[in-house]
C-alpha cells in the first residue's frame, strides 16, 4: 500500500512538473514556440509528421501545441503548412503575372490594421544625411514584441528609419550604432510613430493613419523598396517580377542585394519575393520567420 501511494504520489508529481513546463511555454512569446514548430516542420515535412510528432517536439501536449499555434495563426498548423508548400507559391506568382502597380490596386482586403489601408509614405534622406551617417541627427529607438518576435524600431523626426527583429538586444544596438555612426542614438519609448508601429502590429484601427519612413539609401534602393510596398498582402512577386517594376527588368540580381538591404523590416514586405521556382528562398531575419509572415498573411487573406 505503502509503495502504490508513493507510485501514485510520483505520477502525480510528474504531472504537475509536465502541467507547470506547459504554463512556462503558455506564458512566454508565442513567436519562439510557434517558430521551434517552423523550424520542425521546415526539417520533416517530407514525412508529413503528425499533431503529437510536432507538440512533442516543442514540448507540449497535442492539445496545448493546437491552441497556442491556433491562436497565434488564426489556422491549424497543417493548414499553415499547406500555405507554405512549394505548389502553393507557385500558383500565386502564376496566379499574380500582373504589373505590381495594378496588382496592388485590385488585391487586398479591408482588415483595418493591414498595411495598404496605412498608406506608408517613404522620403529619403539628403545625399550629404546618406553620406554622413546620419551626422548631426538625433534618433531614437525602443524596443517591443509582436507576433514575430522581439523587435527595435529607430526614427528621425521625420519618421521610421529602422525595424529589425533581434534576439541579443546588445548585438542589435551596436548594429544601429555602426549604421548611424554619425547620429546621436537615444533609447525612447514614449515616440508617437513607435507606438503607431506597435499598434500597427497588434492590428489596432488606425482610422487612416500614416506611417512615415525617412530612409538612407540610394535611388535604385528607394525605387525598389516601393516597388515592395505595392505588393498586396496574401500576395507573392519573383525577383525579375521586383526588377520589370523599377524598369530595369534584367537587374533581378542588383534587386535582390537592395531587398537585402531593406532597413525596416515587415512595414516594407521585403518578405513577400521569393524565388521564381517558388520557394521562399533567404530573409535578412530568419527564413522561418519568413515563412512565419508569409504563412500568417496567407491564413488571414484565406478567412
Amino acid at each position: 500500500q505503502v509503495s502504490g501511494f508513493r507510485n501514485r504520489r510520483c505520477r502525480l508529481l510528474l504531472l504537475k512538473k509536465k502541467n507547470d513546463m506547459e504554463q512556462n511555454v503558455l506564458d512566454t512569446p508565442r513567436y519562439e514556440t510557434v517558430a521551434a514548430a517552423l523550424e520542425f516542420l521546415k526539417n520533416n515535412y517530407r514525412r508529413q509528421p503528425e499533431l503529437d510528432e510536432i507538440a512533442r517536439a516543442v514540448h507540449l501536449s497535442p492539445f496545448h501545441f493546437q491552441r497556442i499555434f491556433t491562436a497565434w495563426a488564426g489556422v491549424s498548423p497543417k493548414k499553415f503548412m499547406q500555405f507554405l508548400s512549394l505548389e502553393h507559391a507557385k500558383r500565386l506568382l502564376v496566379s499574380e503575372n500582373r504589373p505590381l502597380s495594378i496588382v496592388s490596386d485590385e488585391t487586398g482586403f479591408s482588415g483595418t490594421s493591414r498595411l495598404h489601408d496605412l498608406f506608408v509614405g517613404i522620403e529619403g534622406m539628403t545625399p550629404g544625411a546618406f553620406r554622413n551617417g546620419g551626422e548631426n541627427q538625433t534618433i531614437a529607438y525602443s524596443f517591443n514584441d509582436c507576433r514575430f518576435g522581439r523587435y527595435v524600431v529607430a526614427s528621425t523626426p521625420t519618421g521610421i528609419c529602422n525595424l529589425f527583429f533581434f534576439d541579443d538586444k546588445t548585438l542589435i544596438v551596436n548594429e544601429l550604432q555602426q549604421q548611424w555612426h554619425g547620429a546621436k542614438l537615444v533609447e525612447n519609448d514614449r515616440v508617437p510613430m513607435h507606438e503607431a508601429v506597435r499598434r500597427f502590429f497588434d492590428g489596432a484601427d488606425f482610422d487612416g493613419a500614416k506611417i512615415h519612413l525617412h530612409l538612407r539609401g540610394t535611388p535604385f534602393q528607394l525605387k525598389v523598396w516601393e516597388a515592395l510596398l505595392r505588393i498586396p498582402e496574401g500576395a507573392v512577386a519573383s525577383y525579375n517580377d521586383v526588377a520589370a517594376a523599377v524598369g530595369q527588368p534584367s537587374a533581378a540580381r542588383a534587386v535582390g542585394s537592395a531587398i537585402g538591404a531593406n532597413p525596416v523590416g515587415f512595414l516594407i514586405p521585403c518578405h513577400r519575393v521569393i524565388r521564381k521556382v517558388g520557394g521562399i528562398g533567404e530573409y535578412r531575419w530568419g527564413a522561418t520567420r519568413k515563412a512565419a509572415m508569409l504563412g500568417i498573411e496567407q491564413a488571414m487573406v484565406n478567412g
